[in-house]
């Protein structure tokens, strides 16, 4: 069975032309955790541990009540089909917040008004990748 993967290599994805803020917000709590906030908690809980699959895999293992004894299973089928990477994250399209994959996939989090933002966007080494838009033209 093919494995398909949302991983990217030494690429940025900056915040979606349609984003609505200009500084970044944390997502807000909501009674049933949001995709926003489990992929929000993972990586800043843990900048540059997780792969893109990682964290996208663990949120869908929390919303489906998937079990450890299962994980593996479950891992090979979710990745059997494609699967939206981060350019659809609500952290880039609506919150403001970049993701930054290192040169080993692993991904942290900048806000779009930091320094480190700005760094990103003129390092002519690094990918750039736009989030997706939240709209249609």
């Amino acid at each position: 069975m093919k494995e398909h993967t949302t991983n990217y290599i030494n690429t940025f994805i900056e915040v979606a032309e349609d984003c609505p803020v200009s500084e970044a917000q944390i997502p807000p709590e909501k009674k049933e955790k949001s995709l926003a906030n489990l992929q929000y908690d993972e990586i800043v809980k843990n900048p540059y541990k997780y792969s893109s699959d990682d964290i996208i895999f663990t949120c869908y293992t929390i919303k489906n009540d998937i079990s450890k004894s299962e994980e593996q299973e479950e891992r090979i089928k979710f990745f059997s089909k494609g699967q939206p990477c981060l350019r659809t994250s609500p952290l880039s399209k609506r919150y403001g917040f970049g993701i930054h994959h290192d040169s080993e996939g692993k991904v942290a989090l900048f806000p779009v008004e930091s320094k480190d933002y700005q760094t990103f966007l003129n390092d002519d080494s690094i990918t750039k990748v736009k989030a997706m838009r939240s709209k249609r033209k």
